[in-house]
């Protein structure tokens, strides 16, 4: 049992050769909404018991170098909290221009704003698609990554190709977490 600890710490360490790391200082780069507070509840609006659209977005302060920016959104907590098996993926949306500061509410509807592209949900559809849990609180992860580049047409890739994707492009992260449960 001496070598107990290897596998866990391998994957650990395979699992973050994948994920798309910052370089650069990018600690100012910040992600908020206009309709909810960080860990706060997201208003039924913006879930499948509500309209689905997309709540408004707005990021200050990107590292220097950002050429355009790219918004995974998920939820660690699918589908029971207390017992979560996956990680649901709502929105994937990529090739932000490097100006724009916001995705206005609405935005994840019939194709992005601004020029930005759409990937796919676990859905299987382009766009954004609302909380929608099927039992208990889950939290729902919004992170915004600058690129020192556009990735250019992926086509409508998935959130593991875009993070595939954005390998040695991330310039910095902000994450913005929010919550939501089904009134039953």
């Amino acid at each position: 049992m001496r070598c107990a600890w290897i596998l866990p710490a391998l994957l650990a360490s395979s699992a973050a050769a994948w994920a798309p790391t910052a370089r650069g200082d990018a600690a100012t780069l910040s992600l908020r909404s206009s309709a909810f507070e960080p860990h706060a509840g997201i208003p039924t609006r913006y879930t499948c018991d509500g309209e689905d659209i997309s709540p408004p977005l707005a990021w200050t302060d990107p590292p220097a170098g950002t050429r355009s920016f790219a918004l995974i959104v998920d939820d660690p907590d699918a589908p029971d909290p207390q017992a979560p098996k996956t990680i649901w993926v709502h929105w994937v949306v990529y090739d932000i221009p490097a100006a724009q500061r916001e995705l206005p509410q609405g935005a994840g509807g019939a194709g992005a704003s601004g020029g930005a592209r759409d990937g796919i949900n676990d859905w299987k559809r382009t766009g954004w698609r609302g909380p929608c849990p099927p039992i208990g609180r889950h939290r729902y992860v919004f992170e915004l990554f600058a690129l020192d580049a556009p990735l250019g047409d992926l086509g409508a890739p998935s959130k593991a190709a875009l993070e595939h994707a954005m390998q040695g492009h991330v310039l910095g992260r902000a994450e913005l977490i929010a919550t939501f449960a089904r009134a039953r």
